[in-house]
């Protein structure tokens, strides 16, 4: 695997991801960008008694970002980080092109249920048929 000079790690909470990523990163001496995506928010804010719903949303990003950035600061990467709202596999696609990367980095739940497959709930998936380079599944 030689040649990548920007790699996106997406990451969702899963330390296995990134510390396979920022070693491939390390081994290729290219850039990464770290992706987290939160679902968009389309709830009636008045039933929640919440006044910021951002802030309540990002509380558990602020921690992932900052647990990134330590991780990424045991290795010699150079990092950016990114926090997306919306569609994951929407945001994803469109951070590989806008960042031009080389390769994707995700990671596997294991098995899905039948009924997942099903419906079509399949983040991975979606990454895979539509993206704009090679797509690099680690288990997570």
């Amino acid at each position: 695997m030689k040649g990548y000079r920007k790699i996106l790690i997406a990451v969702n909470g899963s330390r296995g991801v990134l510390t396979q990523g920022l070693k491939l990163a390390d081994d290729e001496k290219c850039w990464v960008t770290v992706i987290r995506v939160i679902p968009q928010f389309e709830g009636d804010l008045n039933l929640t008694g919440i006044k910021n719903i951002g802030d309540v949303l990002c509380s558990d990003s602020g921690k992932a970002i900052s647990e990134i950035n330590h991780i990424a600061d045991g290795g010699r990467a150079l990092i950016k980080t990114r926090l997306e709202e919306g569609k994951t596999h929407e945001k994803i696609l469109s951070v590989a092109e806008e960042e031009k990367c080389d390769v994707i980095i995700m990671g596997s739940q294991g098995k899905r249920s039948w009924i997942r497959k099903l419906l079509g709930d399949n983040v991975l998936g979606k990454v895979i048929n539509q993206a704009p380079c090679p797509v690099l599944v680690v288990s997570a």
